[in-house]
C-alpha cells in the first residue's frame, strides 16, 4: 500500500468513526457532553473540539504545501484555531456539521494526494511559533493517527457516559481478499 493509499484509507476511517462517535454523542444530554470527566480535554465536548481544532491547525499548515491541494481551499477560508484547546463550538450541533463539512474535504484532500508530494519537507510553526521543517509523509501519518487517538479517547468517555460506539477497528473496513 502506497503512502497515498493509505491516506486515503484512514480519510475514510475518519469520516466512518467520527460518524459513530457523533451518533453515540447524540444520545447524551448536553450536559453529559460538557461534563469534566477528566480526560486531557476535560468533557467529551472538549475533546471533539480539541479534535476538531487540530485538524484544522494542520489542514492549514498541509495548505501551505507547494503542490497548494485545491482540495484545502475550503480550509484556507476557515479560522485557524491559536490553540490546541480552544473551544469552537460549545454545542454539540454545529460541531457535528463542522465536522461532516471537514471530513468531506479530509477525504478529497487524500485522495489528490502524489508521491511526490509525500517525499517534500514542510516548513511551519506550532502554535507557539516554535519553526519545524518535518517531511511531509511524516505530517500525514501524524495526522491521522493523531485522530485515532483522541477518537479513542472519546470512545472510552462515551462508554463510560452508558454509550456504546460499536466496533471501532480499521479491519472493519478492509476488504477480504481472496488467498494467493
Amino acid at each position: 500500500m502506497s503512502l497515498r493509499e493509505y491516506a486515503v484509507s484512514m480519510a475514510g476511517y475518519n469520516r466512518w468513526m467520527n460518524q459513530k462517535v457523533y451518533q453515540a454523542s447524540s444520545r447524551l444530554p448536553h450536559e453529559s457532553l460538557a461534563e469534566d470527566r477528566g480526560a486531557f480535554f476535560g468533557s467529551i465536548l472538549g475533546t471533539l473540539n480539541h479534535l476538531m481544532a487540530a485538524d484544522l491547525i494542520w489542514l492549514h499548515r498541509f495548505a501551505s504545501h507547494p503542490a497548494r491541494f485545491a482540495a484545502l481551499e475550503p480550509v484556507r477560508g476557515m479560522p485557524r484555531p491559536t490553540a490546541i484547546d480552544r473551544i469552537l463550538h460549545d454545542r454539540l450541533a454545529p460541531l457535528q456539521a463542522q465536522r461532516c463539512e471537514l471530513d468531506r474535504v479530509i477525504e478529497a484532500w487524500a485522495a489528490g494526494l502524489r508521491d511526490e508530494d509525500m517525499e517534500r519537507v514542510l516548513s511551519y510553526a506550532n502554535t507557539k511559533g516554535v519553526v519545524s521543517h518535518r517531511r511531509f509523509d511524516g505530517l500525514v501519518m501524524h495526522f491521522f493517527n493523531h485522530q485515532t487517538h483522541h477518537r479513542g479517547q472519546v470512545a472510552t468517555l462515551l462508554t463510560q457516559a452508558g454509550e456504546d460506539v460499536g466496533v471501532t477497528d480499521l479491519l472493519a473496513l478492509l476488504p477480504t481478499q481472496a488467498p494467493e
